[in-house]
């Protein structure tokens, strides 16, 4: 079979001839992979920078898609940390890590949702208490992944949500989705008065923005819950003392590991049914898999979908 392969952190995936997947176990089956996501998660994966990542080669990137299983069903999965992912015509899969389709679903727009949609909804349904009538900032809006999160947010019964991001023209999109305002990542402490912060960018930016943003909030005593999901501005950020003793401000990470699997799998059918049924606006651009090479550095306005 085809495969995109990886034999280094610093080399793109390249498309080749690649050995058959065998199942290890009872609850394993070999599937045939529809359409997989190339997403932020994958590329770290691959090259190193991100925590659940194996450094063994050769690899097969992929971590999740939609496949057919060997009974005709439509399954969306998600894998186990492994070296023969979903890019790929075939892989095996843990059934237990996965979830059956609805009939009629689009197996491209379910594999560029699942997992950047999964991060916010995730969060505010497992990480934290979310009662409706919150409100919400989303720092990182304009990318996949915060554009989903303004949304699930709304979903969840927000009573306002506030998208911030770099780009002007990305954020005047973001009202249309449910945004109630936007602004940019300098005029954070507009955003001062909400009760959860769902943040994709980290680093710099959002220590540099939490000190502005705790002295402009009416009342210091009410709870700011901080939920850093992203990384996109830096792995580190310097939270200065200060923030943490002038408010009431608790920061929770939400991701693999702080996230027990069974609580991700829980969440798979919900999450499914609302992208099938448009509650959650999806760009998706399907690219066939022997063109993973240029596609692994290619810039997109949607999320990049490998079909074997």
């Amino acid at each position: 079979m085809h495969a995109a392969v990886l034999t280094a952190f610093d080399a793109p995936p390249v498309y080749r001839e690649h050995p058959e997947p065998v199942p290890a176990g009872d609850d394993e089956m070999v599937v045939d992979v529809l359409a997989a996501g190339l997403h932020h998660l994958t590329r770290a994966k691959a090259n190193g920078s991100h925590y659940s990542s194996t450094g063994a080669f050769p690899l097969v990137p992929g971590a999740d898609g939609v496949v057919r299983d060997r009974d005709g069903r439509l399954r969306y999965v998600a894998l186990d940390d492994t070296n023969h992912g979903t890019f790929a015509e075939r892989t095996v899969i843990d059934v237990r890590r996965s979830v059956v389709l609805p009939d009629g679903v689009d197996p491209v727009r379910i594999a560029a949702a699942m997992n950047p949609a999964m991060s916010s909804w995730v969060a505010l349904r497992r990480r934290i208490a979310f009662p409706p009538g919150q409100r919400v900032l989303v720092i990182g809006a304009t990318g996949n992944a915060g554009r989903m999160a303004v949304q699930v947010a709304k979903l969840f019964g927000a009573a306002h949500v506030i998208a911030a991001g770099r780009d002007a023209t990305r954020l005047a999109e973001l009202p249309e989705l449910g945004a109630d305002q936007t602004c940019t990542l300098d005029r954070l402490e507009t955003a001062a008065d909400v009760d959860v912060v769902l943040d994709y960018v980290w680093g710099e930016p959002a220590a540099n923005a939490m000190v502005p943003m705790l002295t402009a909030r009416a009342d210091r005593s009410v709870p700011l819950t901080w939920v850093q999901i992203g990384s996109m501005g830096g792995s580190v950020a310097p939270v200065p003392s200060v923030a943490l003793r002038s408010a009431k401000l608790q920061i929770v990470g939400s991701g693999i590991g702080s996230v027990p699997a069974r609580d991700f799998i829980a969440e798979l059918p919900q999450l499914a049914a609302a992208v099938t049924e448009g509650a959650i606006s999806v760009r998706a651009e399907a690219v066939p898999l022997a063109e993973i090479t240029r596609a692994w550095t290619a810039e997109s306005d949607g999320r990049i979908v490998l079909v074997p």
